[in-house]
């Protein structure tokens, strides 16, 4: 069964499904709606899972996902890892019941031959040895405290030092795990310091189980997605098609459908403009951005500064259900001042209240 709906019924409830118009009681809550929160080190006006946060959790405050992942001992259970979604490069937060289906793509690079992180070489085996012994004898330790005058090529093709680049190998095979943030570096340590046994031992799903899970991953954040017709079979009893003139094929959640009830009685929050992380959910599409929000957007980072249009790192503005400019906003901490680079707003907007609530939040001055 599918469900027809407006274009303007579509981006409400879209912005319900993905916690923008009620907010989440605490982190837990949102890691579990959202099944996964990507990671960023930059920092520019805040990282990335904390632009994505602040919107959605109350009360929430810079650095929270971190202190709920590893504020908790080991031998009191703790509740989420870090990790790199299968098949792709996005270090993310997950909740714990995510290991057992990381478990099979862990062992897939871990014997393969292909790509970046496959199987160790001679060389690196012996670095990744001394790495894990050093680990079991002086427990949790950053690259820098191994030392290993080696040299090698990352995946990016620069160079640099080999027991960092073995580090991340055995972390991408699920033999080593971050325990921890200094100053956002990792701080590794082995995989039975990190989690509980009961998570690390699990009984291992099945492959079709695994496919399915992949597919969860990708509507559990976004909540409103394009999927490959070879996809729909395997998850047949969680979702519901939506149709939106001028969209491809959307899929919902079922879970997700009393939402449609309340998206349906029309404006939901006020038009008080809010600044949107760049891979904030509900845009990370961008050609489902681009025909269910009329809003074309790219996250300029690694764009040359010379073809950026519109900035190091622009936020889109979000103003009751439309997306209506992006601010180019860089915090001075030293000045304590968050500074606007560059910006544009449709006519009629003001976003000066949405800057100032990010500079609250990073505990600047605009």
């Amino acid at each position: 069964m599918s469900h027809r709906i407006s274009n303007a019924h579509a981006r409400r409830f879209a912005l319900c499904a993905v916690g923008l118009i009620d907010s989440f009681p605490d982190v837990a809550t949102a890691l579990n709606h959202h099944g996964f929160v990507q990671m960023d080190p930059l920092n520019v006006c805040g990282r990335m899972q904390d632009l994505v946060l602040r919107n959605r959790v109350a009360g929430y405050r810079e650095g929270d996902l971190l202190q709920y992942t590893y504020r908790s001992p080991i031998l009191s259970g703790r509740s989420a890892f870090e990790h790199y979604l299968p098949e792709q490069e996005i270090l993310v937060t997950f909740p714990t019941e995510a290991w057992p289906f990381l478990v099979r793509h862990m062992e897939r690079r871990r014997t393969g031959r292909q790509g970046h992180a496959r199987k160790l070489t001679r060389a690196e085996g012996l670095i990744a040895d001394r790495i894990l012994t050093e680990l079991a004898d002086r427990g949790p330790l950053t690259s820098d405290d191994i030392e290993h005058e080696g040299q090698a090529h990352s995946a990016w093709g620069s160079r640099g030092r080999a027991v960092k680049m073995v580090l991340e190998k055995l972390f991408i095979h699920g033999r080593v795990l971050i325990t921890n943030r200094r100053q956002f570096r990792r701080v590794y340590d082995l995989p039975e310091l990190v989690l509980p046994a009961t998570i690390l031992s699990p009984v291992s799903p099945s492959p079709m189980d695994d496919e399915r899970w992949l597919i969860h991953q990708r509507l559990n954040p976004r909540r409103l997605v394009t999927l490959r017709k070879a996809a729909l079979p395997l998850v047949e009893d969680l979702i519901a098609r939506i149709d939106v003139d001028g969209c491809p094929p959307l899929y919902c959640l079922r879970l997700d459908l009393p939402l449609l009830e309340v998206a349906a009685k029309g404006v939901l929050t006020p038009t008080v403009p809010r600044l949107l992380a760049p891979l904030d959910p509900l845009i990370y599409d961008r050609k489902v951005t681009a025909k269910l929000w009329g809003f074309n957007y790219t996250w300029e980072v690694y764009t040359p500064a010379a073809k950026r249009v519109r900035g190091y790192y622009a936020l889109p503005v979000l103003s009751g259900d439309e997306l209506v400019g992006h601010v180019d906003p860089k915090a001075d901490r030293v000045a304590g001042r968050l500074r606007v680079m560059k910006r544009s707003m449709r006519r009629g907007h003001r976003v000066a209240p949405a800057v100032k609530a990010l500079a609250g939040f990073l505990g600047l001055r605009t």
